[in-house]
């Protein structure tokens, strides 16, 4: 086992905005296999690909209507395995999206408990007897607004679906769902991928007594965007029971070589401590949370993070994320911490791929690109349909890629794309930064080698200098010291015994003093460094 997970960097692929190989305006798995020359190139270990089973793309493949198959929009089981051949001839690993706690209302298994409680699959989703006054069994809230419980006819009775009403939850009570969802897996492990991008991981179990929910307990000033973050989720996921099923999934993973599995916590209470608890032991190889991907930054923010899971959980191992197909893009969400979009990012790029643990970086982060702006009529996500306009949903960092501006749509389609590819993504493009040495993406590259070169760099611990915000510096196994300055203002700190500068952006050293202009950073070899 060589665990080449352990401090890898994944590269995470939203199939239907990479490549379009049949110009139908949707990304597929040959417009992947084509590109994947290019990701090899970046200098990364591993791509994610989100879903790309059958599924009514009522939530863009997150409701699964079938484990074991590939969309038509996307290919077929004979492309996908052209795939993975390919990418392990380029040295990629290929990890897939799981989407287990919840199916498609149209999965067949859904349809037949659906229609009565006798059926052999009657108990295979959370299935519940109203109150008496004819009400929900508990206040559950869904993620994507209102009730967490939708009334069925055929069975007088509510299930579950902790997100859109189609996307009913799976019973993990039951050790039959738990055995054929294994085998599902166990289905695409022998098929050669070498692991798993978990969705909603702590989502799998409910309290089997239905339990309320406690109310956030913190006054606001007014309700959330979204009532589904004013309670504590205590009941309705984050049970026990979940843990005793990660070690059923490792177990599986165990019997075959080098696989690997990053769970997401979907969670924004506590998340990092359950990182640690779900990666630790015979659990997760390793957990990503929202704590990174939200608006929050800054040095003391950074540190905070860091040194709180490796506190927790000595033993687990973290996955770091500015940025997914979930969330806006990190160019634009810290924009007011940028001197400009290309200094901003490479700075990103360089503290990512500093931090102990693993990494993930979605596409287009590696070209600086920033979130498109829509119409409403643009839409396709749900949050951004049920939620707008207050919040505007995640198509904006959904768009297409952008390969090269003098082809029509920026090179990803000769159709019409499923989403539109405006002027200021078309303008970073890839062609474009591919032949200037001072490109996001020649920064990309130089970092990742940077990464791969020196091994502390992946695995070795971190020590934080107490330095003032907006400074944050820390020794990475007493070999490589990293100074970032967070803001768009110089600054300036005092350094003792650092070495050679091994990358830098924006920064010099005068009479003791290194001088940071803003978004500047350095890399130094430590030679017992000391920063104030």
């Amino acid at each position: 086992m060589t665990e080449w997970w352990r401090g890898g960097v994944t590269y995470q692929i939203y199939p239907r905005s990479y490549q379009d190989s049949n110009n139908d305006g949707i990304g597929d798995l040959k417009g992947i296999t084509e590109r994947l020359p290019y990701i090899a190139d970046l200098g990364v270990d591993s791509i994610w690909l989100s879903p790309i089973f059958p599924s009514p793309m009522l939530d863009m493949g997150y409701d699964v209507s079938n484990y074991t198959d590939i969309h038509p929009e996307f290919g077929t089981l004979a492309d996908f395995d052209v795939l993975i051949a390919r990418a392990h001839e380029l040295g990629l690993k290929v990890i897939i999206d799981q989407v287990i706690s919840h199916s498609s209302d149209q999965h067949p298994f859904f349809i037949e408990s659906r229609q009565n409680r006798t059926n052999p699959k009657a108990d295979w989703y959370v299935w519940a007897d109203p109150r008496h006054d004819g009400s929900p069994p508990n206040n559950w809230l869904s993620v994507f607004g209102g009730g967490a419980w939708q009334w069925d006819t055929r069975r007088h009775q509510y299930y579950l679906h902790n997100f859109l009403v189609e996307q009913p939850d799976l019973n993990f009570h039951n050790p039959e769902v738990q055995d054929w969802l294994l085998s599902t897996m166990r289905f695409w492990l022998e098929r050669g991928v070498d692991g798993f991008r978990l969705d909603t991981v702590n989502f799998y179990f409910h309290d089997a007594l239905l339990r309320d929910n406690p109310a956030d307990y913190r006054r606001k000033a007014k309700p959330e965007w979204n009532p589904y973050s004013m309670q504590y989720h205590i009941f309705s996921k984050n049970q026990p029971e979940n843990l005793a099923f990660m070690e059923r999934l490792r177990a599986l993973l165990d019997e075959f070589d080098d696989r690997a599995m990053v769970g997401e916590m979907g969670e924004s209470h506590h998340a990092i401590k359950m990182m640690g608890e779900y990666t630790t032991g015979k659990r997760l190889h390793m957990c990503y949370s929202f704590e990174m991907l939200g608006d929050g930054f800054g040095a003391q923010f950074i540190r905070e993070r860091v040194q709180e899971f490796f506190v927790d959980a000595p033993k687990g191992w973290p996955c770091w994320a500015f940025s997914n197909h979930d969330v806006p893009r990190q160019a634009t969400r810290w924009a007011s911490y940028g001197v400009n979009r290309q200094a901003l990012a490479k700075q990103l790029a360089a503290l990512l791929l500093s931090l102990e643990g693993s990494v993930c970086m979605y596409q287009g982060e590696e070209l600086g690109q920033t979130e498109t702006a829509l119409e409403y009529s643009e839409l396709t996500d749900p949050q951004g349909l049920r939620f707008w306009p207050e919040n505007k949903g995640r198509d904006g960092c959904r768009t297409p890629m952008a390969w090269d501006a003098s082809l029509p749509n920026a090179g990803f389609t000769q159709g019409q794309p499923w989403l539109p590819i405006k002027a200021p993504q078309v303008a970073n493009h890839v062609a474009g930064q591919l032949n200037d040495p001072d490109s996001v993406l020649n920064f990309y590259k130089q970092m990742l080698k940077v990464r791969r070169q020196f091994a502390e760099l992946r695995t070795g611990d971190t020590e934080f200098f107490a330095t003032a915000e907006p400074v944050l510096a820390f020794s990475r196994a007493h070999s490589v010291v990293c100074v970032f300055n967070l803001s768009p203002e110089a600054r300036s700190v005092a350094v003792q015994d650092v070495g050679e500068v091994i990358i830098a952006q924006g920064a010099e050293i005068v009479q003791g003093q290194l001088q940071l202009a803003g978004n500047g950073f350095a890399l130094f070899h430590d030679q017992g460094a000391v920063i104030s």
